[in-house]
């Protein structure tokens, strides 16, 4: 039987209009998509458009961050169910954005893995780049959906806690060894290392806005933090920083020029582009306003999260009052870039794991902390601990779907919205169920414990 590769939302090729033998519009004859330099190379450019799908790096993934570490903060007031049950930590197993979102992860995971088997055939100067950038892809993906649909790394028990499973061969066609199940919490997070570390180490400084050596380490600095490693967290922070301030990259002179760009802002590390033609922002169509093209204003920002903030802060002119409630303009306007991951972010990691490591690798972390608060407008402190760190932290990245992670691995608490309710880090509330489909299609995988009864 003839086999086809699925290649996702790019159409590499296209036939003459007459042709009687037709394919699907979106499949293409595997011999033939994987046979050259240049197909090989479309293929991997249809990897970066699953990521940026509005399931994915397009938005939804910090959404939901969001809703599950909405605590108090911030409220859904939006029609969609969907994000209402992740946050009223209800969510049903056929809840079809998480659907979406798994299936899009791996459906990146697997462009990347057809790339990885078919460097053989990429020109021998390019082939370092091209798999660093499909290993890149690969384990990013695999640590968004670990970090969703399994029990944070922080909880212990990484060696029997089931994460995700591991695919890392191509599935070009469905059948019983599509059945494949989940890998545990650990052997998830020692894919991603590896595949990260692989990255980084052959990807190249300049690769226009796609993934570069500091972005990979950006990435495997965030992996490091998950699993407490803060020595390597540090490093790897460090290793981001030098590469990109080499290499033109700095914070912004005023707190909200990062925010709202059509094209990478200079403290960009990673950041998906957005335009009219490929618009995917999800962050903006739930949390901006009509009057900007978005839907009614489906995320307000409550009074419990402005307490968090100084007197004078800089990064309080992001908040407007419009239709009602208080929002943010960090995902104000339409067809602007949707950051993933910040320069600013990187000083505060370096910051963090150099306090608590005792240590001052790249600079102190006074100095990494007062760098991010003068920016900002705010005095400098006269000591850096831990606690005003991540105090820090929570004002710098607030929105942008990264609370909700840090609070699992410094082991803290979700208030619920409604009641006295208080989800510890390692409630299975916060995780995601493994969708109804996926477990109706394969007899392999186990559902999370909160959702089986």
């Amino acid at each position: 039987m003839k086999k086809y590769i699925i290649i996702g939302l790019v159409a590499l090729f296209s036939g003459c209009a007459d042709q009687l033998d037709l394919t699907p519009q979106q499949s293409v004859d595997q011999d033939l998509a994987l046979s050259t330099d240049a197909n090989v190379k479309r293929v991997l450019q249809g990897a970066y458009s699953e990521i940026r799908d509005g399931y994915l790096y397009g938005g939804s993934l910090f959404l939901y961050a969001e809703m599950l570490g909405a605590n108090r903060e911030v409220r859904w007031e939006g029609t969609y169910n969907q994000p209402r049950e992740m946050f009223n930590k209800n969510i049903f197993v056929n809840n079809s954005f998480v659907e979406q979102s798994w299936a899009a992860a791996y459906r990146a995971i697997n462009v990347a893995n057809n790339v990885l088997e078919s460097l053989e055939v990429v020109n021998d100067e390019d082939r370092e780049r091209v798999e660093g950038e499909a290993l890149f892809i690969r384990g990013s993906m695999f640590f968004e959906l670990v970090k969703l649909f399994a029990l944070p790394y922080s909880a212990g028990n990484s060696e029997s806690n089931l994460g995700v499973p591991l695919v890392l061969s191509p599935t070009r066609q469905v059948d019983e060894g599509s059945y494949v199940a989940r890998n545990t919490v650990g052997e998830v997070y020692g894919q991603i290392i590896s595949d990260l570390t692989k990255a980084e180490a052959q990807l190249p400084a300049v690769n226009g806005f796609l993934a570069r050596n500091y972005v990979a380490a950006a990435q495997l600095s965030r992996v490091y933090l998950q699993m407490l490693d803060y020595e390597k967290a540090r490093d790897a922070a460090d290793r981001a920083i030098m590469a990109a301030t080499s290499n033109g990259k700095t914070l912004t002179l005023n707190y909200m020029d990062a925010f709202n760009t059509e094209a990478d802002s200079p403290e960009d590390l990673f950041a998906i582009q957005v335009n009219p033609q490929d618009s995917d922002n999800d962050m903006f169509l739930y949390y901006s306003l009509p009057e900007f093209g978005a839907r009614g204003g489906d995320v307000s920002i409550l009074g419990a999260h402005l307490d968090y903030y100084e007197a004078g802060d800089a990064r309080l002119a992001q908040f407007y009052f419009g239709a009602g409630e208080q929002r943010t303009a960090k995902w104000r306007d339409q067809f602007r870039n949707v950051k993933v991951i910040r320069l600013a972010e990187m000083y505060l990691t370096r910051a963090e794991s150099n306090a608590r490591m005792g240590t001052s690798v790249g600079a102190t972390p006074l100095d990494d902390l007062n760098k991010i608060r003068t920016r900002v407008g705010l005095p400098t402190l006269n000591a850096a601990t831990v606690e005003n760190i991540l105090a820090e932290r929570k004002v710098e990245l607030a929105h942008e779907g990264q609370f909700l992670h840090d609070v699992k691995r410094t082991q803290g608490a979700i208030q619920d919205n409604s009641s006295n309710v208080v989800y510890s880090f390692n409630d299975g509330k916060l995780v995601f169920p493994i969708p109804q489909r996926e477990m109706d299609a394969n007899p392999s995988l186990v559902q999370n414990a909160a959702y089986t009864n």
